[in-house]
């Protein structure tokens, strides 16, 4: 096969170097850049007509080729692996192919440094709206988890060690508030990605008269680039991307991490569905939790990519630099890893199986009762701090002699302050603590279902 000429030959007498052109080579990652490159290119078809670069005819010509390519891209019969450098000289290439020299005029006006920040943007637009769509099935999922297990009460921990009882629809809706929170992040950044590049040519702009709000119309977009300079070598939109994308795995994490835990059996607090589990091919018992270890573990990955982007962008002179091409990878693993990640976690988190006779025993356990006896004896004017200390000798009682919670007297209370009186006695249940909890963001039940309500209406 003849090899396909270079878009920026003609100053050249030699061939660059074999291990110089396999090093700079994109098109094997870069190809998934193509409908967007082809959208980008029959937007810049008409901005070219319009200023006169082309006839009536060759506009013709030149889309009915590009919707030619475009119907090979996705139908999947397009050859990638055909010596192109990178996406646009193959789309280039094709589309000559199909109609002769026209295609020579197509490039008029543009750079491959305005078209590859273009397609880039375009692609994470839609990126941007699939992880937006899988967070909302995410959050329904823990929203129906919560609904499902909504008298339940477990124990709420601080430094891993039980702290306080809370309903477990109470914990469970923590993480509905940091998935809406991602998702509210990735809606704020998509008008940041929602910019026209186009018409900023290599670095200074372009003499051709380009109609940039026709292109922007064409491509679905509002905002002009400002600066042609920066246009070109603005990747600010790729790190938010990383960023957002960097917390979405880390609460997916933390969520698998509990998940984890919480099914071992020295807790037993619940039970992931055997589908996603996994066995051992030695040990015939096993059941290991291997999705939600998979998305504590792809967590790296995700971070990683973020660290690396800013590394590389770090020190960049302007305008643009080769250097940029390594921005691609990490954003499309990225994209897939989060993606594949949420796709996973949504139907995992629906299926989770609690066990609420677990969960209160662990609730009731440890004197969680503690904070609700402080805070009763500071309602009766002991200031806080002598009341913490009281009811901490207090415990040091119950913990020496073994004494259970719900075999304390009200003398036994008043041995450590005569504020102590029978409504104490009240105070001693994991029941009662959670109900105490009534002011906005509690625990209290009546709290937690104004809560579930309100977060069914934010997700829909």
């Amino acid at each position: 096969m003849k090899k396909p000429a270079r878009m920026w030959g003609g100053r050249f007498e030699k061939a660059p170097a074999a291990e110089a052109e396999a090093y700079s080579v994109s098109l094997h990652f870069d190809s998934r850049l193509a409908p967007y490159d082809l959208a980008v290119s029959l937007a810049h078809s008409r901005a070219l007509r319009k200023a006169g670069i082309l006839t009536e005819k060759e506009l013709r010509l030149i889309r009915r080729g590009l919707l030619a390519v475009e119907k090979d891209v996705r139908s999947g019969t397009a050859d990638f692996v055909t010596g192109e450098e990178d996406i646009h000289s193959w789309v280039e290439n094709r589309l000559r192919e199909k109609v002769g020299e026209a295609a020579d005029k197509l490039h008029t006006g543009r750079s491959r440094n305005d078209q590859v920040a273009q397609d880039l943007r375009l692609y994470l637009l839609d990126r941007v709206d699939e992880i937006r769509a899988l967070l909302k099935e995410l959050k329904d999922a823990v929203i129906d988890t919560a609904e499902r297990y909504e008298g339940a009460i477990a124990a709420g921990h601080t430094h891993l060690q039980p702290a306080q009882p809370v309903l477990l629809a109470h914990h469970l809706l923590a993480y509905f508030e940091m998935f809406q929170r991602d998702s509210d992040r990735l809606r704020e950044l998509r008008p940041r990605i929602a910019v026209l590049t186009l018409g900023s040519g290599a670095l200074a702009g372009t003499s051709i008269p380009l109609d940039r709000r026709l292109l922007a119309r064409e491509l679905g977009l509002k905002e002009l680039s400002a600066n042609s300079m920066d246009a070109v070598s603005d990747r600010d939109f790729v790190v938010e991307f990383l960023s957002c994308a960097s917390l979405v795995m880390i609460h997916l994490s933390r969520l698998s991490e509990e998940l984890i835990l919480w099914s071992h059996p020295a807790l037993g607090w619940a039970e992931i569905g055997e589908e996603y589990c996994t066995g051992s091919s030695l040990m015939p018992q096993k059941r290991n939790p291997d999705m939600a270890e998979l998305a504590r573990g792809k967590t790296g990955r995700v971070t990683g990519s973020l660290a690396g982007v800013l590394t590389l962008l770090k020190g960049l002179p302007l305008t643009y630099n080769r250097d940029l091409q390594e921005d691609k990878e990490p954003v499309f693993d990225t994209a897939d890893t989060i993606l594949s990640s949420l796709r996973v976690m949504a139907p995992l988190m629906k299926g989770v199986a609690f066990r609420p006779d677990r969960l209160l025993e662990t609730a009731r356990a440890g004197y969680s009762f503690a904070t609700d006896l402080a805070e009763f004896l500071a309602l009766k004017g002991l200031p806080f701090r002598q009341a913490h200390a009281v009811v901490g000798k207090l415990v040091k009682w119950c913990g020496q002699g073994d004494v259970a919670p719900e075999d304390l007297t009200v003398a036994d209370l008043q041995r450590f302050s005569p504020l102590f009186d029978s409504g104490s006695l009240k105070l001693l249940t994991a029941e009662a603590s959670v109900r105490s909890k009534r002011g906005p963001g509690g625990t209290a039940p009546a709290r937690v279902r104004a809560a579930l309500k309100k977060a069914r209406t934010r997700n829909s």
